[in-house]
């Protein structure tokens, strides 16, 4: 990791527009405390209006990315930041977009044999009868391009289906239903190409849905996750190979799903620009790891880059 004076001037992007824009002004506030800690120079930047501007004007160089969700986890930053020839944190333009999009990102698993729940993209020609008839029940129904699990509700029944269709319509044009899979749930955040201790997670929620991440009290993070070493090695590797087919560089997260019976591990998504919470999942693991929050800080910004 370079010496903090060899960072020089940082820009802190978070906030935006998405529907994450709340966890992201939290995210990128516990990153300038960081950096501040840290004797680091930088400016805050809201995602909003004039942040372009302030981006060309700032004489920065090198760009913290703690925008969530669209606009900030797609691509849409990263390729203004190519453009500026700023070195950024995470992934590249390419990479964002395609993790952003469920439907990609699982197309690009399935076509390199990682395991990852059957599902269907909900389309006018497709009946929520047929999508039962194909994946059976429960099924979780996930918007294509939200974090955070935004949107996202579990189907016991067809009219549960067609409610929760609409709801993640409500959200974004381009839906997915998946497979429900019973077992227990894990998260696995990579690091500068490590795959970092993996996190167990439990809630007496239905799934780890929105307000389990962020708002519960109740919520277990289970470190070390109880899996033995060999399955915990296994789904790290699994993680880290995930990451690179859809072509993630820097830090992420990779969420995956255990099936209770049969012990198979299943593949959920990638997060490319992972939140930084006190509820966070990246720095917990990175605790774990023996590095505090300001050193993961420091960590991510060091691998700040071109990816163009």
């Amino acid at each position: 990791m370079s010496s903090t004076t060899s960072f020089g001037k940082v820009a802190v992007l978070y906030g935006g527009t998405s529907a994450e824009r709340d966890v992201s002004i939290k995210s990128g506030g516990a990153v300038c405390e960081a950096l501040k800690s840290a004797g680091v120079e930088f400016d805050a930047i809201d995602a909003v209006d004039g942040w372009m501007e302030r981006l060309i004007q700032g004489n920065y160089d090198r760009v913290f990315n703690a925008v969530h969700g669209r606009g900030g986890e797609d691509g849409k930053v990263q390729g203004f930041l190519e453009l500026l020839g700023l070195p950024y944190t995470g992934s590249g333009v390419t990479a964002s977009a395609i993790a952003m999009d469920k439907e990609l990102t699982k197309h690009i698993w399935v076509g390199n044999g990682i395991s990852t729940p059957e599902y269907q993209v909900v389309t006018d020609d497709v009946s929520a009868s047929q999508i039962i008839e194909k994946l059976g029940l429960p099924l979780i129904v996930k918007p294509a391009h939200e974090g955070s699990s935004i949107g996202m509700s579990k189907a016991n029944s067809e009219s549960e289906l067609v409610e929760a269709i609409t709801k993640a319509k409500a959200l974004d044009s381009s839906v997915l239903v998946e497979k429900w899979v019973t077992g227990s749930e894990f998260t696995i955040a990579i690091l500068n190409g490590e795959a970092l201790p993996v996190i167990r997670l439990e809630t007496d929620h239905s799934f780890y849905d929105y307000d389990a991440k962020y708002l519960a009290n109740d919520t277990r993070y289970l470190l070390p996750c109880g899996l033995d070493s060999a399955q915990e090695s296994a789904l790290q590797s699994m993680a880290l190979t995930a990451f690179k087919a859809v072509g993630c560089e820097g830090w992420g997260r990779v969420d995956a799903m255990q099936d209770g019976e049969t012990g198979k591990f299943y593949l959920l998504e990638v997060n490319t620009v992972p939140g930084m919470t006190d509820h966070s999942l990246v720095p917990m693991a990175a605790k774990a790891r023996g590095m505090d929050f300001p050193a993961l800080v420091l960590e991510v910004l060091s691998e700040a880059s071109l990816k163009g």
